[in-house]
Formats: C-alpha cells, structure tokens, sequence
C-alpha cells in the first residue's frame, strides 16, 4: 500500500534550506524562537521518517550480504574490531548499554565463530572477546555491502556533504548517549 508523501516525507512548516527565514518566506520578521522551533519540528519529523524508512528498508547493505546481520551484531563485531579485545564490561560501557545485554547478544556471535572468548593477555584469570578470522572476514563482507548502499543513498551528494552529514550525525549519536532519562520527564530550560 503506498503512502501519501506528506505523511511521511513533507513537513507541513518545514524551514526552508536558511533555517533563520521563516518558511512562509517572510522578510525576517519572525522571532528567532519561531524558526528554530520549525527547525526542531522539522528535526524530529525526519528523524522519525528516517526511523521508518530505515525499518521498512532495513537498511542492511547491497547484495546477498543485504541484512544478514542484525544491528546488534554489527554493532558489537565493529566495536572489537575497532578497539581490539575487551571484556564484556568494556564493551557495555563503550556501546551505552548493560553488560548483560551484551553477553546476551555475544553469546550467538561465539557460538556462529565469529568472536572468540580468551584469556586477558596481562591478566590470565579474565576472559576477552575477540574477533575471530572468520569474524573478521564476516565483518569486512558485511561493512563493505553497507558501504555499497551509502555510496548508493548518498550518489548525488558532494565528499564534503557526505563529510559534514556524517560528522552531524555522529555528534547527534553522541548526545543521545550523553543524554540522561531523567532529564527526559521535564522539557528543557524548565529548570528543577
């Protein structure tokens, strides 16, 4: 069934590329606070198209590796593969989530071979997670189909507007995981 484009992609008051010009095309004469509460609609309207588009297409890469490795997965084998071996403490802590999330989700990841569990090279006693070499190749085949479909999304896009989306989208991430749920119950500049 397809859906109507206003539903999902147009946002009704969406500023225009100079976010400090109304959309109405008014000479300026809104107050700042007006344009940049239609920027934070226009944000959080995308951001939820981009969460729907993402779900329906499972953004996943090209190809026959085209989602055949969930999130969660990719998530942890780039994080090793990144930052070398580490406990599951380390990992949970680096990747904002609990460590027994992570060892839920490991557990698969050792059973299919792609991460390995060995011992702590300074302290034999603790146990690591590595990436495996079949983990490692897994891991490649995976990133390099993702690559494909961003290099597909973003075809008409300059390096450098490739560059600062990612650098945007990046700093956005990081202020999500910077963000603490209780500030979340009250709107913010309301004080406590």
């Amino acid at each position: 069934m397809p859906t109507h484009p206003d539903m999902t992609t147009d946002t009704p008051d969406a500023p225009d590329e100079n976010p400090a010009v109304p959309a109405d095309g008014a000479s300026g004469t809104a107050p700042e606070a007006a344009s940049g509460t239609a920027v934070l609609d226009a944000m959080q309207h995308q951001l939820a198209v981009y969460a729907r588009r993402a779900e329906q297409t499972r953004l996943g890469g090209l190809g026959q590796a085209r989602n055949s490795m969930d999130r969660a997965a990719y998530l942890l084998l780039n994080r090793l593969d990144q930052e070398g071996p580490m406990g599951v403490k380390a990992l949970a802590a680096g990747m904002g989530i609990d460590s027994s999330t992570v060892t839920r989700q490991v557990a698969p990841l050792v059973e299919s071979g792609l991460v390995k569990r060995t011992s702590h090279p300074e302290d034999g006693r603790a146990v690591v997670l590595q990436l495996s070499p079949r983990g490692e190749a897994r891991l490649e085949e995976v990133r390099s189909s993702r690559r494909n479909l961003m290099q597909l999304i973003t075809k008409d896009w300059t390096e450098e507007e490739r560059g600062t989306f990612c650098k945007l989208l990046t700093r956005f991430n990081n202020a999500m995981l910077e963000l603490n749920p209780s500030s979340l119950a009250q709107p913010p500049g309301s004080g406590s």
